[in-house]
Parts: structure tokens; C-alpha cells; sequence
């Protein structure tokens, strides 16, 4: 739901609060429904919300129960924050938004991905409701929300059969391949493999999802396979669908694909760590500000590195 600032001189609404050290329930629970009123924090200074009559009553009711747990809370209208533009703070609450709607688009993809008779009514429930939870404190109409929809409309669909993705590699070779801005670990080492197993002159370029170039080829930009491209599917990252699709049986890739897999997935399902330092580097090289295409680059050429020293997967220790 996107809720319009009012005409006020302050636009936003800022809670700031201390409680008492021995606290740390109380604490964990006001932490809890910030998160769930879509605030924003500020570092040390308090936590943000667009200026509107729900929003406001809910920070004056939380400021209340701080007081009541021997704390102490003031809940201001302002009209800026230094060295944030208002551009600036709309990016922060729409890149929140973006990561609640990628983790239900990872679980709505997987209950998409599997037959009418394993899916239970209870799981769809909750994604819906978890849906409804996110619209609600989508302040600024985040695209992504777009994408959700049109999973949870498929998810009405009873999937029969399970049909395997063909391709052709050589159909795939001179084409310009295209991804979401600022990439990843999952989008990084998907272009490695792209560029080494697929087509070596492959080129690379960035577009949001709802600006993608017809005659590319997109990678990880949050769609239905069936619209084309490549993307998660069912349990797997955007890696190891295209090592499956592309059917790249070389065992250090193999390997890598539970590297990537872990980092990019957290759900520990190879016991992998070495793509979390891979990971934080690039988001650290992301907030130096260095374009996209730059990025990717370092990206690709961490992923080689790996490559070159990784145990293939099978040889012994």
C-alpha cells in the first residue's frame, strides 16, 4: 500500500528511545515492531517512518509501552536528516521493501516449482498473509510487489508435470545478457560461468525489472523462466540453474555452485563458507560507488580466482 506524505511542513516522523540495560525483552520486542511497521533505522539516532496519521499513532502507542517499561521516548515530526536527501531516505525504505519481497519470491518460486498434491493450503496461506504484511508498510510501491502477484497468481494453477528446460548453448552465443543493477555474489559468479562455459565474448548490462531489453538474454531479475531468461528455480540459485540448463558437468564449477548456493541462499545446505568473504567484498566495492559494469568485472574475475584453487568436487582430500 503506498501511503502519501501528508501536506505537512515534516514529512517524516522520527522515534527515538532509550531503555534501561536489564531490559533486553522489552528490547527485543519494540526492535520486533519496528521491523513490522516498516520503520527505518538511523544508526544512533532513532528510527524513521513517512509522515501519516497510522504511522503516527502507532510510534505514539510504541513510545508509550517504552515509557511504561521505565524507558524514555520522543516521537518528532521532521522535515529532514542531515547529509540524507529525501531521495536518499525513499531509497532506504524501498531497498527494505525489496529484500522482504526477494526472501517471498525465493519461497513462493519453490512452492511454484512443485506438484499440486505435495503443496499444502496452509503454506499458501501464510505466504498470503506474509504478502499482505509487506503491502502494508510498502510506503513507495516497490516494483517487486508487481512480481509477487503474479507468483501468488500462478501459485492458483495446479502444476501437472514438471518440464525440463531445453536450450540450445550455440542459440545463446553473441547475445548481450542482462541482470538487476549493483550485482552480487549470485549474479557475479552467474556471469563467470556465462562467459566461461557459455559463450566467452559474452556481454553484460543492467536494467531494472521493468526496463528489460527485448533482445536480451536476463539472469536473475526476479521473473517466471517461462517469460525467458534464467533465474532461481525451485531450490536452486541462478547459478545452478544455468549449470543445469546449460548442462556444464565441470566438477570445479560444481563445486562453486555449492559455494555460491550458500552464500547466496543461507540455508547452509553445503556446509560452504567461502562465498561469504567473496560476498562482502562486493558489497563493499558496491558502496564505493563504481558502476555497475566495473563491478560485475571484479566480480567475474574473484570468481576465476576461485575457480583456479577450488577442490573439484569427487577428488580426494
Amino acid at each position: 500500500m503506498k501511503v502519501p506524505l501528508e501536506k505537512r511542513a515534516s514529512p517524516w516522523l522520527l522515534l527515538t528511545f532509550t531503555l534501561p540495560s536489564r531490559r533486553a525483552s522489552q528490547r527485543v520486542e519494540v526492535w520486533r515492531k519496528l521491523r513490522r511497521y516498516g520503520s527505518v533505522a538511523l544508526g544512533n539516532s532513532g528510527y524513521l517512518l513517512p509522515n501519516s496519521g497510522a504511522n503516527q499513532e502507532r510510534f505514539e502507542w510504541l513510545a508509550t509501552a517504552i515509557r511504561k517499561y521505565g524507558g524514555e521516548a520522543s516521537v518528532l515530526k521532521v522535515e529532514s536528516i542531515d547529509k540524507m536527501t529525501t531521495p536518499q531516505l525513499v531509497a532506504r525504505f524501498v531497498e527494505a521493501r525489496a529484500k522482504d519481497y526477494q526472501e517471498l519470491i525465493q519461497e513462493l518460486q519453490k512452492y511454484c516449482s512443485i506438484s499440486a498434491t505435495e503443496r499444502g493450503a496452509g503454506r499458501i496461506h501464510r505466504l498470503r498473509a506474509r504478502f499482505h504484511e509487506i503491502v502494508e508498510i510498502d510506503f513507495f510501491a516497490s516494483p517487486l510487489r508487481k512480481r509477487v502477484e503474479a507468483l501468488l497468481a500462478r501459485s492458483d494453477s495446479p502444476k501437472t508435470t514438471k518440464t525440463e528446460i531445453k536450450t540450445r548453448p550455440r542459440d545463446y552465443v553473441g547475445r548481450i545478457w542482462v541482470t538487476r543493477p549493483r550485482p552480487g555474489i549470485d549474479r557475479s559468479a552467474s556471469a563467470w560461468l556465462i562467459r566461461r562455459f557459455v559463450d566467452k565474448k559474452a556481454r553484460f548490462t543492467f536494467a531494472d525489472e521493468e526496463h528489460v531489453p527485448r533482445e536480451a538474454v536476463p539472469f536473475d531479475m526476479f521473473r517466471d523462466m517461462s517469460q525467458g531468461g534464467f533465474g532461481h528455480r525451485g531450490e536452486d540459485c541462478t547459478f545452478e540453474t544455468l549449470q543445469k540448463v546449460f548442462r556444464i558437468g565441470d566438477k570445479r564449477a560444481a563445486a562453486i555452485a555449492e559455494i555460491i548456493h550458500d552464500a547466496d541462499l543461507l540455508d547452509g545446505k553445503f556446509g560452504r563458507k567461502e562465498g561469504f568473504g567473496i560476498d562482502e567484498v562486493l558489497n563493499g566495492w558496491a558502496k564505493q560507488g563504481i558502476t555497475d559494469s566495473e563491478l560485475l568485472e571484479r566480480g567475474i574475475g574473484m570468481i576465476e580466482g576461485l575457480y583456479q584453487s577450488v577442490r573439484p568436487i569427487g577428488s580426494a582430500k
